[in-house]
């Protein structure tokens, strides 16, 4: 019996769970939305929001709690400055999910996790673009 423990197997381990979750809140975090199977979408959305609550502190133990979570300086200054910020009006539901079809594959329903009013430009912003002049050289 699964006494007191909550939340989806998703046929994997608790530790590779941790570890995708904390990969996964590191890319909503650094892109504001990303497309992932409904699932883990749904498991995804009360881990990330834990977080941005804690990150509306903005003192140092909300910053220990947070990068001991997530394991990414960067991830965890964009939280506690800008999403931080952001959302310190708000009392939660800081994020949607938006159903988006099938995937082609193996008929595994996706969907897209995103900030409430997140910033457009900010996703990718970290990845360099290649251009084909890149190649060339």
């Amino acid at each position: 019996m699964r006494h007191k423990i909550k939340g989806r197997k998703l046929n994997r381990t608790s530790t590779h769970k941790q570890a995708m979750f904390a990969n996964m809140a590191v890319a909503l975090v650094m892109n504001e939305q990303i497309k992932t199977t409904l699932p883990k979408a749904k498991e995804l959305r009360p881990y990330i929001e834990v977080l941005v609550t804690k990150a509306k502190k903005s003192n140092l133990s909300a910053r220990r709690m947070i990068l001991a979570k997530i394991k990414d300086q960067v991830a965890t200054e964009k939280l506690m400055t800008i999403l931080g910020t952001r959302y310190n009006a708000r009392f939660g539901g800081y994020t949607r999910i938006v159903k988006a079809g099938f995937r082609y594959g193996d008929m595994a329903p996706l969907a897209y996790i995103e900030f409430v009013d997140r910033d457009v430009n900010s996703k990718g912003c970290l990845t360099p673009k290649l251009t084909n002049r890149d190649h060339e050289e």
